[in-house]
């Protein structure tokens, strides 16, 4: 086995993986895997950059990161950086703090390198199950982005389309500095037109409708899954492999849309950072399973970060 160290950082959060992999058995032996809410993307899809205090956030976090990786002696270590450095116009000053502090650079990842290495991540443990139907949909819903990936035991197609959670609320639902309490009917019309309009973006390389099984990844997605449940706090275990029904994932959606801030806090399984963009995160989620018609969706904590694990032992590398 070789010990690895995986690092996603993404619009919302930044997570960190250390495992023990052997390509060889497809195993993957998890030491520590935890996460931390930055919001580097905060501001940028209104000014193109990355906001000072929202870097010092990531950075911070790395700091952290670093220390633990030495104490775990992972023998290698891979940074990918997905949909908000992307678009950032001073991306390199992120890429030098994270040098500096970690000693590898973040790498700039596509939307099609993510997008692989989240099918990886959330489909290597299911290939042997005979109670799932292929094709997969993966769907991983970021914060900046979403990455929709149609395969087997390999990608088949995907693409990446700009509907991540945080930058449907920044969007469209934050007025004078300040999130809709709750959102008004035409500032959700206005998200679900948008999210349409990426999905029919999609449907052009990504045969989103043959897929027999609905795969869903990240934040938004477990956490539906965790109020769907009623959990009494965020549980990793319970949530890998559940299953949501279409009807429940419209309920807790429609809850979401309607609800205020104060109610979206005092759930016991949400993270205090997902308060105010969970809402877009589940429509997001709904607009696919009503798309291609799913009855349910089976939410895996496996994802981009596991397949970039994966891409630092040698396997299934993009």
């Amino acid at each position: 086995m070789t010990r690895v160290a995986a690092i996603d950082c993404g619009t919302n959060s930044i997570r960190l993986l250390v495992a023990d992999a052997d390509p060889h058995t497809g195993e993957l032996v998890e030491l520590d895997r935890r996460m931390t809410i930055v919001r580097l993307g905060q501001g940028v899809d209104r000014t193109g950059r990355l906001a000072p205090e929202a870097l010092e956030r990531t950075f911070a976090a790395c700091r952290d990161y670093a220390a633990l990786i030495k104490e775990l002696g992972a023998q290698r270590l891979r940074f990918v950086a997905t949909s908000a450095s992307r678009d950032a116009e001073n991306r390199d000053e992120f890429v030098r703090g994270v040098l500096d502090i970690l000693g590898v650079e973040p790498e700039v990842i596509t939307g099609d390198q993510e997008a692989e290495f989240s099918f990886t991540g959330a489909t290597k443990e299911l290939t042997g199950r005979d109670d799932l139907a292929r094709p997969f949909l993966v769907v991983d819903i970021g914060g900046g982005s979403t990455e929709l990936v149609v395969g087997e035991e390999h990608v088949r197609a995907a693409r990446s389309v700009d509907i991540g959670c945080v930058r449907m609320t920044e969007r469209h639902l934050v007025h004078e500095g300040a999130v809709s309490d709750p959102p008004t009917p035409a500032q959700v019309e206005a998200i679900r037109a948008d999210i349409e309009a990426a999905l029919d973006l999609a449907e052009r390389t990504v045969p989103l409708r043959e897929a027999h099984t609905l795969v869903g990844l990240a934040g938004s997605v477990t956490t539906v899954s965790a109020i769907a449940q009623n959990l009494p706090e965020y549980d990793s275990a319970a949530i890998h492999h559940s299953r949501v029904s279409y009807d429940k994932v419209r309920e807790i959606t429609e809850w979401l849309l309607a609800s205020t801030h104060a109610e979206r806090a005092a759930i016991p399984s949400m993270h205090p950072g997902r308060v105010d963009v969970i809402a877009s995160g589940a429509l997001v989620l709904l607009s696919i399973m009503e798309r291609i018609g799913a009855r349910e969706v089976v939410v895996s904590e496996h994802d981009i970060l596991d397949g970039i694990a994966w891409s630092v032992a040698g396997d299934s590398g993009a």
